[in-house]
């Protein structure tokens, strides 16, 4: 099969199998020779096909951002340990995973918890619980002006204390670095280092509430030289990172920050290509396309042209030719606007390849795509969301 095949259309998203298979083999190895154990945010995919390459390279355990997606999660049938990444509130969610995890469903899922209401929830949900030691908890720690997790280690320390006093199993502290910095200046990573010092306090703190060696786990995806070397500085704990977009990367923001390669490993490579026809060439310099809001992610960068193909009477795609210099200005709901220079144009009919910023709101976009080798399909992958 290829992706050209008749009953196929455009935009398409394609997967590079080399490139997927690199930067799960990359950071998976990195990880590991860093002490610390990997549980990979899934909600960038919310592949089964995605997280089984993620699984057979080492993963602990999934990370998830919301109910929803841990139910999906489960219903896979490979995800035996999950993280949720944020406080579970809502009643109906914490009788649902009460029941999973007394009906085997998983072995262990981790939660944060950042209040007592919170705390207050989940200990009347698992009241005499079957299996109370499936669920661990972990206290969030956040920033003034950040989004979830206590402001202050004291905070930390004062609700891990409080997780142990309702009968529920702590198991750590944990949060999330992103808002810290925008960049990876200097400072901006200093900034990064100072924040997980603070969560490395905070460990020491309630290292003697937990029952086995204490969890700090922080994200990583762009910042994991950091987290890597500040948590495992505290001794004996046991470091869990939750990066999630290295498994595609990207030809943006990813590539832009590439922690790995900070580390002295090999950079990661962008996986995400979303292909898609020209529809018109209204006039010079300027060619439309078929890709737009609800195609590709543009969060953070608009999607960037990487290369234009021909395609022949019977649709199938001519060799491929760089499109160096050119931008995307502007993106309707299914419409790009590609800035040409020079004398370069594009006809209608035309295919273009484009590289996007941010994978978790490319992927989203989309219910299946294909991993490839060149033009060959090696396998379809389904995404969750």
């Amino acid at each position: 099969m290829r992706i050209d095949d008749p009953g196929r259309s455009w935009p398409l998203l394609t997967l590079d199998r080399a490139a997927l298979e690199h930067n799960v083999a990359t950071v998976a190895t990195t990880v590991a020779a860093a002490g610390a154990e990997l549980a990979p945010h899934v909600k960038t995919h919310m592949s089964r096909e995605l997280w089984t390459r993620q699984l057979d390279a080492g993963a602990w355990g999934a990370t998830v951002a919301t109910p929803a997606q841990l139910h999906a999660a489960l219903e896979w049938g490979n995800v035996r340990r999950a993280f949720l990444a944020n406080e579970l509130v809502d009643p109906r969610d914490l009788v649902w995973l009460r029941g999973a995890l007394d009906r085997d469903d998983a072995d262990e899922v981790w939660v944060y918890a950042d209040s007592e209401r919170g705390l207050e929830l989940l200990a009347a949900a698992f009241a005499d619980a079957a299996r109370p030691e499936r669920l661990g908890v972990l206290v969030e720690l956040g920033l003034p002006g950040g989004r979830t997790g206590l402001r202050t280690v004291p905070d930390v320390v004062a609700l891990a204390r409080s997780v142990v006093g309702r009968g529920l199993r702590l198991v750590g502290v944990a949060g999330y670095e992103g808002p810290v910095a925008t960049g990876t200046s200097a400072a901006e990573l200093d900034a990064v280092a100072r924040w997980c010092a603070a969560l490395r306090e905070a460990g020491a703190a309630v290292a003697d509430l937990v029952d086995g060696p204490v969890v700090l786990s922080a994200g990583g995806s762009a910042f994991a030289d950091v987290v890597l070397r500040e948590l495992a500085a505290a001794a004996g704990a046991r470091v869990v990172l939750r990066s999630g977009a290295y498994i595609t990367s990207d030809h943006g923001h990813y590539r832009r920050s590439d922690p790995w390669a900070r580390l002295g490993a090999d950079r990661l490579r962008p996986a995400i290509t979303v292909w898609a026809s020209v529809l018109s060439a209204p006039e010079l310099g300027l060619a439309i396309c078929g890709l737009g809001r609800r195609d590709v992610s543009f969060d953070i960068d608009l999607p960037f042209p990487l290369v234009e193909r021909t395609v022949d009477d019977a649709g199938r795609l001519g060799s491929a030719r760089d499109l160096a210099g050119a931008t995307v200005t502007a993106l309707n709901d299914q419409h790009a606007y590609v800035a040409l220079t020079g004398d370069r144009e594009l006809r209608p009919g035309d295919v273009v390849g484009f590289g996007v910023s941010h994978p978790c709101t490319t992927l989203d976009k989309h219910r299946t795509g294909l991993i490839t080798d060149g033009d060959d399909v090696v396998e379809q992958v389904t995404f969750q969301f």
